[in-house]
């Protein structure tokens, strides 16, 4: 695919209303499906990646040329960057997805009414996908793969740093699936960098069904602002671990470092710490010398900074704070309804933890902590697709509606009743 040139907002307009004709047309052919046929695409597409290795390699090695000419970040061209190493677990990816149950076509909650009529709810493809990324270009075949093997057609528009890559990648896809007989529409790679392009892709309800942003929290506020179709996405994860007072403190200790330290990056990641007060004088000082062997700085309260008096204090700002590095703040909280208050007030209802011996307070927890990922005596960064036997996951929402939580096959699909009689007619 060559990068698609426009002269202006008219030529934007016609291209992406081509892509969206396409792809809904696509979607029509993409319902009739079996899963034989959506498992062999994948893995066509999976061989065309392997045979397609050192074509990628070449793509990546211009995007990251370009990208360290423009001066981009370490941090960003390690996401840009694909090696054998990459692409070997892009082809792997593809062929995990195809090795999964496909939910489409399943038939739940089957009952027979009154009238003798049976009603349950069918499984089904959601349509046509827009999905809008940054900067790492495995994503593309991530999201390519996960939207075909749950039956939707999907228009994928990367960043502009990869967009070598991601048609080197979108290639090899179109070949997979020509091979396999699927209309290539089925996935399409916008080709054009130009920002107009999102802002269409976002307003298309006609031809895209919903829309899934990754990428960094000033796309997703955009895309959420401007769009016109639904959008499944989570903005930021200031994920908590609450301490109670009946905690085995070593589950604590535990639980509390692998949630800040397993990765400091990932949306599931603790920032913001709370500890109920009978246990804090006891737990924070061994808290400190685990944190201090990872080079992790801590922010405490007042009450925490009694115990800690070296450590630096927590501001206002520091309890709304996603940090995505190795600093934690901490808090010193009385009991579980002031833990809940803190996490009603500061929290992204994206993930949050209790350690507790009881059993109450863990049934409490469960029930009124408003959250997609709501955990007891385990580490917040379980908050995975993967780790939840989803198998894949195209991103987590903190939505209400649809998907919330790890969006895996089932997350792409929709339900619609489905009604089986034999000559029945309502009285």
């Amino acid at each position: 695919m060559s990068h698609y040139k426009v002269s202006g907002s008219a030529d934007i307009e016609a291209y992406m209303q081509t892509l969206g004709i396409q792809a809904r047309e696509a979607s029509a052919q993409l319902r009739r499906l079996e899963s034989g046929a959506k498992n062999a695409a994948l893995m066509a597409v999976a061989a065309q990646l392997e045979a397609s290795r050192p074509a990628l390699l070449d793509a990546n090695a211009k995007d990251l040329e370009r990208a360290r000419a423009e001066g981009l970040d370490d941090a960003m061209l390690d996401r840009l960057a694909l090696n054998e190493a990459r692409i070997e677990a892009m082809i792997e990816g593809v062929t995990q997805v195809a090795a999964l149950p496909d939910p489409v076509g399943e038939i739940d909650g089957l009952r027979t009414r009154p009238s003798g009529i049976q009603v349950g709810q069918m499984r089904v493809p959601i349509g046509v996908i827009g999905i809008i990324y940054e900067s790492r270009p495995n994503v593309t075949v991530e999201a390519a793969s996960l939207c075909l093997k749950a039956g939707n057609a999907c228009i994928l528009r990367g960043g502009s740093e990869a967009k070598s890559s991601n048609a080197a990648i979108a290639a090899c896809i179109a070949k997979g699936l020509a091979q396999a007989g699927i209309p290539e529409a089925a996935v399409q790679v916008v080709a054009t960098t130009e920002r107009a392009a999102v802002g269409r892709l976002i307003a298309m309800p006609e031809y895209v069904d919903v829309i899934i942003p990754r990428g960094g929290k000033s796309l997703i506020e955009r895309v959420s602002r401007e769009a016109r179709v639904p959008v499944i996405k989570h903005l930021d994860g200031v994920c908590h671990v609450y301490v109670d007072a009946s905690a085995d403190l070593d589950k604590a200790l535990a639980i509390a470092l692998n949630a800040k330290t397993q990765r400091y990056g990932t949306c599931n990641t603790l920032e913001t710490l709370l500890l109920d007060a009978p246990i804090a004088a006891q737990l924070l000082p061994r808290l400190a010398d685990a944190y201090a062997s990872h080079q992790v700085e801590l922010r405490g309260c007042e009450r925490t900074r009694e115990i800690l008096p070296n450590i630096a204090p927590a501001s206002e700002d520091d309890w709304h704070e996603e940090y995505l590095a190795p600093i934690l703040a901490i808090r010193v909280v009385d009991g579980i309804d002031a833990a809940m208050a803190h996490i009603e007030r500061y929290g992204s209802q994206h993930t949050d933890a209790i350690v507790t011996e009881s059993f109450a307070l863990a049934r409490r927890f469960l029930a009124e902590v408003d959250s997609s990922s709501v955990m007891v005596n385990a580490s917040t960064r379980f908050a995975d697709g993967f780790e939840y036997g989803l198998g894949a996951e195209i991103g987590i929402s903190t939505n209400k509606l649809h998907a919330r939580g790890p969006v895996g096959l089932e997350g792409l699909t929709t339900r619609k009743y489905v009604v089986l009689g034999d000559g029945h007619v309502r009285g």
